[in-house]
């Protein structure tokens, strides 16, 4: 009976360490973007990123022809 007395304080102090982790996540915008990690499975960064690159070229084209 006298371990319950030692297990609720560590229950307790698990519980504020929690809820610390949680509140830190919130204020550094952990879940800011929840669909950029399931995007990121279905999609191949690399062909985003070649993509990006070529838009980018096409403006700078754009840009040197005027």
């Amino acid at each position: 009976m006298s371990i319950i007395y030692v297990l609720i304080p560590i229950a307790i102090l698990f519980v504020i360490i929690a809820i610390g982790i949680f509140f830190w996540a919130v204020r550094s915008e952990q879940f800011s973007d929840l669909n950029k990690q399931g995007h990121s499975i279905l999609f191949d960064d690399d062909k985003i990123k070649a993509d990006e690159n070529n838009a980018k070229r096409s403006t700078n084209k754009s840009d040197q022809d005027n």
